[in-house]
């Protein structure tokens, strides 16, 4: 399963972008990063079998180890892409959000666009190494 990230925002070469090269380059699945303008911009259409996740703070609060599962499922159900949408400044609307197949969140503080996308980049990795039995993870 492709894991899609499509985010609003250019991310340059600052140290956020440092933190998701360094999660991405550990990630055994395929993956893809689609960075659109802050506004406007045609985003891609999702591949046939995808499932559609936004970063929204109205979102489920998942735990690293709920999260691998989600990810388990999708793709023990034969879903291609997983696609996690970043917004920009002013979020989703409700309509975004109704389409989703899963709204998440990081905690109930807002994130900057460009650390939500770090913090991505490591669940995204830290889930792959969970359903992987990679020893690192500790629940508890």
């Amino acid at each position: 399963m492709l894991l899609h990230i499509v985010a609003r925002g250019k991310i340059g070469r600052g140290p956020e972008a440092e933190l998701v090269d360094r999660y991405l380059k550990r990630l055994s699945w395929p993956f893809k990063i689609t960075e659109l303008p802050e506004s406007g911009g045609r985003v891609p259409p999702p591949a046939d079998n995808s499932v559609t996740i936004i970063l929204d703070e109205k979102g489920e609060q998942l735990g690293s180890l709920a999260f691998a599962q989600k990810l388990e499922h999708w793709r023990d159900r034969g879903k291609r892409e997983a696609r996690f949408m970043i917004g920009g400044a002013d979020g989703f609307g409700e309509e975004e959000r109704a389409k989703a197949d899963l709204l998440i969140a990081f905690g109930k503080a807002t994130w900057p666009h460009l650390l939500a996308r770090a913090m991505l980049a490591e669940q995204l990795w830290r889930a792959t190494s969970i359903l992987a039995n990679h020893p690192y993870h500790r629940e508890g």
